[in-house]
């Protein structure tokens, strides 16, 4: 089966909850498979900042799904957690994001793979390390990434 990386975060709600209940949705139909889950991250808000602060997560996953109907799943659930789009990098309760997908690269419009801004982002970056600090991404290690990455507040929430 295909390995893939998602990204995970919001900041409507319970975060680290529609997360959690995400992650059972996804896997609730037998074709994705979570293999390893990062801590939660509290992380401050890119683009648009008059928000709360998001709490995000990646989680490596097996899936049987090709690359559209995994990003078909994941828009569902978002819908099922009533995401909703107003602003862009606004506030919501769920965005998933497909970040890498083992074998397949996209630069259409609809799904792009790698994910456009992951080594830009700190709340990205620094969950996906954690799970995968031997990843190599369009040839750079991770490490190498996540030393470029500056000025962006991120903190790993305890264990309740």
């Amino acid at each position: 089966m295909p390995k893939a990386y998602l990204g995970l975060g919001g900041n409507i709600g319970n975060p680290k909850d529609n997360i959690q209940e995400a992650l059972r949705l996804l896997q609730s139909g037998g074709t994705i498979k979570v293999t390893k889950l990062s801590s939660f991250y509290e992380t401050a808000p890119v683009g648009y900042e008059q928000q709360d602060w998001f709490v995000n997560a990646v989680t490596e996953i097996e899936t049987t799904l090709p690359p559209y109907d995994l990003l078909a799943l994941c828009n569902a659930v978002e819908q099922q957690l009533k995401r909703v789009r107003l602003i862009r990098w606004g506030p919501r309760t769920i965005d998933i994001d497909i970040l890498l997908y083992e074998g397949f690269e996209s630069t259409e419009e609809k799904l792009i793979v790698p994910h456009p801004r992951m080594i830009e982002r700190a709340f990205v970056i620094v969950p996906l390390m954690e799970i995968a600090p031997d990843l190599h991404i369009k040839g750079q290690s991770i490490k190498q990434i996540a030393e470029g990455i500056h000025n962006q507040e991120i903190r790993k929430q305890e264990d309740d």
